[in-house]
Formats: structure tokens, sequence, C-alpha cells
């Protein structure tokens, strides 16, 4: 069944959105500091990206976020939740959700499987009743089938549900794990570096998809990105990252003038 790229499903099951502030982030490992108190608030609705040079400390932040790195100071918050104090394994019922910048999906098995798995926090029946796939687990996979097929329309991967994730190509795989992240029908989605190694028309392909999920989806999105043509193109706000610190936050209007921005990492001319 062919449905809208642009509907907007299953709003009940997403769990409400909420402003994203980190609040003074101070993270060392061993004598390096990767991150020091690093401020910047995410508005419900933005599009926000995080640019800086390689070791800036963007992917840090991203970790600090996710619960994998335990800045030593510093809040984060999302709505009344700390997510400093918060396991990773909860921030999905949180409606946070990521993709990674290197792929992390089971290459062995089909694009729609890796799919589904990003709808296993929705998932309410026990072993039992799943093995059994009668009544209620049966109309619980449905559903959840149904609502992977909107990802699926979205992403324009009909061609390829039924395929190994491993023998895509590289683009491809890129799109999958977006979609694996989108199927948990997150309110804040974290995008670490989606478009790299990607050429022109996949960035383009990338660009236009992280708009829908934004703007029609109405998701919240935090991504991390090389490509500053794509970032000032798509972006509400940019907060810039030099050593660690941040340098500046604003339009990508304002960035553009900031003077700090263009002697770290925009370059003079």
């Amino acid at each position: 069944m062919q449905l809208s790229r642009f509907a907007r499903p299953y709003e009940a099951d997403r769990p409400a959105a909420y402003p994203l502030q980190v609040e003074n982030v101070f993270l060392s490992f061993g004598g390096v500091n990767a991150l020091s108190d690093v401020s910047f608030t995410v508005n419900v609705g933005e599009i926000f990206a995080i640019i800086g040079p390689n070791g800036a400390g963007k992917t840090s932040m991203l970790n600090c976020i996710c619960g994998l790195y335990r800045p030593q100071r510093g809040r984060i918050l999302y709505g009344s939740t700390n997510l400093v104090k918060s396991p990773p394994h909860q921030l999905p019922r949180l409606g946070i959700a990521r993709a990674f910048q290197n792929i992390e999906l089971f290459s062995h098995m089909s694009v729609l499987d890796n799919l589904m798995l990003g709808r296993h926090v929705h998932m309410r029946k026990n072993v039992f009743s799943a093995l059994m796939y009668w009544g209620a687990a049966q109309r619980e996979e449905i559903n959840h089938r149904r609502f992977v097929e909107y990802v699926i329309d979205l992403l324009e991967i009909q061609n390829i549900r039924n395929q190994t994730v491993g023998a895509l190509a590289y683009g491809l795989q890129k799109r999958v794990e977006l979609g694996r992240a989108l199927a948990i029908n997150p309110s804040l989605l974290l995008l670490d570096e989606p478009m790299a190694g990607m050429n022109a028309e996949e960035k383009e392909d990338i660009a236009r998809y992280v708009l829908d999920i934004n703007e029609e989806w109405g998701v919240t999105i935090v991504l991390i990105e090389h490509d500053m043509g794509v970032v000032m193109d798509i972006s509400d706000q940019i907060a810039v990252l030099d050593f660690g610190r941040c340098i500046a936050t604003g339009t990508p209007a304002e960035i553009k003038e900031n003077p700090d921005v263009v002697r770290a990492y925009l370059g003079k001319g």
C-alpha cells in the first residue's frame, strides 16, 4: 500500500517534545578537555546544527546527550529529565533517537527487519504471546509494520525493503540507518554526520529527507555535519565548537558574519 510521504503517523505513541538545554557541560579524558562549559538550547521544532573543526568536540557533545559519555560537570535537560543521569537505553522512551556516523546496522538482516528493530521500544506483548503470534501479538506487529511502511515511503526505499543490508551501496545503508532511528518515532532526532562519504546527489537526497522529517513529521533535529553549504541551507540555529568550547551560537546568517567563527573554522576570504 502506497502511503503519503508527508503523513504524520502515530503521533499518539510519540513522546512529548521539549527543548533540549545544555548547561555548562564539561567533559575531560585524563588531561584532555573534550568539552569546556558548553551551553546552548535547542528549541522544539528546530533543525540545530553543531559545527566545528575536527576534534572540536562535536561527537563528544552528542555522546553526552545520548548518555554514552558522562560529563564531569553540567546538566543536559530534556523536559524535567537530566540526561546526564539517564542510562542510554531509556532515551528512546523519552523520544530521543540517534543515527550514527559509522553505520550500526545488522548487515546480515533485511532492510525491513532492521527497521522493525527500531520499533522495539513500543512493543508491549510478552515473549510467550509473541512466539504464539496470534491475537493481540499479531495485531501489534501489524501496527508496527504499518508504521515502518511510512518510514520506507518517506525515505523512498520501497524497492530495497527485502534486500540484505550488507549488500547495499553505502549511500543506501546510510538511508536505512536514518530510517531505523526514525522508526522509533522520535520527538528529538540526533544525526551524526548523516551525509559523510556521500556524493552530491546523495547529500541532496538526505538534506531533503531531513527537511521532510522536520517540517512534515514535526521532529526536532540536532545534526553534526561538515558540509557548510548544507548546514547553512537547512539549519535554523547553529552552535560552533572550537577546542571543546562553544564560541558562537546563532542563525546561519549570524554565524557567517561572526569573526570568531571566520577565524576558527570558515576561513578568511
